[in-house]
């Protein structure tokens, strides 16, 4: 058995084990002590509930009676990955359960992810399960629906569409496009536009919430062929590869105060801009697909396996930086280029960055590191990123 083999059924069992539910970084605000104090109408005391917790590498969520709970988008990231799982046991690779077991595992997490949509949109949507606070600016009350979950939730409802059939997770799915069309705020930008987090006004100069916005609409056109998705899509990656830097890298964001290059987001942003030229049938944005690749490749991975979060510094690691590689380079079709790197990669996550439990941690830094076993963040996005891993090398 391969050390990637391995590793993904320890995590397989552990995340089947606690029934896909677990913590978040960001679930302070779910302490059922500090819910029942003054203090949750204070937003600075919000503030520094949610980052200590999120920061502390001891998790006091037991003690501050945070309970674990199902997280929409980590629902989704399983529902994706045990896709994948299931069309390698369709090409005889059974190493992770036959067809017939993915499936039920497939129409067990479409169900539930169908029963964390948020109500009162043009769409399906979904948020995520705790009130969240973004400095003091924004206060997200629990189960907003943001662009980022839908996005994700969505794709894998496409995903459980391919795999079962079930005419429901399409028309779902292609009608979280009404949410993005209609429900989420446009600001104008470099001939284009960028797209809001959320139907919350303002938080509209995130490159890779608006991107991820575009790869929604872009699966919608690929099912419906319907103009009006490809054509907003057009609009939003115009103004994303308008604001690529000369050397092919993004700053996170448009603000001052968002000007840092990282890895995962990046990512993200070639992944989206991959859709929408494979889905929408548009190579005009190539280009800086391939450049971004490149920068993408060059600056955030060490020869010797080691992910780097932000392209000028390594620490922290976060368990996304690893983890996202093997979804691009995969949905880029570039695998073959850069198998080797893959390789490495995954040897020093697995080494570095995986427990004896099974899960992954949240971040590993030079001083204490955060070891605590988020569901979403870690284990279910894991879970996702190794299926492509596998999908890629079954057979090999």
């Amino acid at each position: 058995m391969s050390s990637s083999e391995s590793s993904f059924t320890s995590l397989m069992e552990y995340c089947e084990k606690e029934g896909y539910k677990g913590w978040d970084p960001y679930d302070g605000l779910n302490s059922k002590i500090f819910q029942a104090t003054p203090l949750r109408n204070w937003d600075v005391a919000r503030l520094v509930l949610i980052q200590g917790c999120k920061r502390s590498p001891i998790n006091f969520r037991p003690i501050l009676r945070i309970p674990k709970e199902y997280n929409a988008k980590g629902v989704g990231l399983f529902l994706n990955g045990y896709c994948n799982l299931y069309a390698m046991a369709l090409a005889g690779d059974s190493r992770f359960g036959q067809p017939v077991d993915h499936l039920s595992k497939i129409n067990m997490l479409a169900e539930l992810l169908l029963s964390l949509r948020s109500e009162g949109y043009s769409g399906a949507c979904w948020g995520y399960n705790f009130d969240w606070q973004a400095r003091r600016l924004f206060l997200f009350p629990a189960y907003t629906p943001t662009v980022v979950a839908t996005a994700f939730c969505a794709s894998a409802l496409f995903s459980a569409y391919e795999a079962t059939g079930n005419q429901k997770y399409l028309d779902v799915a292609i009608s979280s496009g009404d949410f993005v069309l209609k429900d989420l705020n446009r600001s104008a930008c470099k001939g284009g536009f960028m797209l809001s987090y959320s139907p919350i006004p303002g938080n509209d100069t995130v490159y890779n919430a608006s991107l991820l916005g575009a790869k929604l609409l872009s699966y919608c056109y690929r099912y419906t062929q319907n103009v009006r998705y490809k054509d907003a899509a057009s609009e939003i990656v115009s103004a994303a590869c308008a604001g690529q830097e000369a050397d092919g890298s993004w700053v996170y964001g448009l603000l001052p105060i968002q000007s840092w290059k990282d890895s995962f987001h990046t990512g993200y942003n070639l992944d989206a801009i991959s859709h929408y030229s494979t889905f929408c049938d548009d190579s005009s944005f190539d280009v800086y697909m391939e450049k971004g690749l490149y920068y993408y490749i060059d600056n955030f991975f060490e020869s010797n396996g080691t992910p780097k979060y932000y392209h000028d510094k390594v620490y922290p690691i976060d368990i996304h930086c690893p983890a996202q590689l093997w979804v691009t380079l995969s949905v880029l079709g570039k695998w073959e280029d850069n198998e080797a790197l893959c390789g490495r990669v995954m040897e020093w996550t697995i080494r570095n960055m995986q427990d004896q439990a099974g899960y992954f941690y949240y971040q590993l830094k030079r001083g204490l590191s955060s070891k605590i076993p988020y569901m979403r963040w870690s284990n279910a996005f894991m879970f996702n990123a190794m299926s492509y891993y596998l999908l890629e090398t079954h057979g090999k």
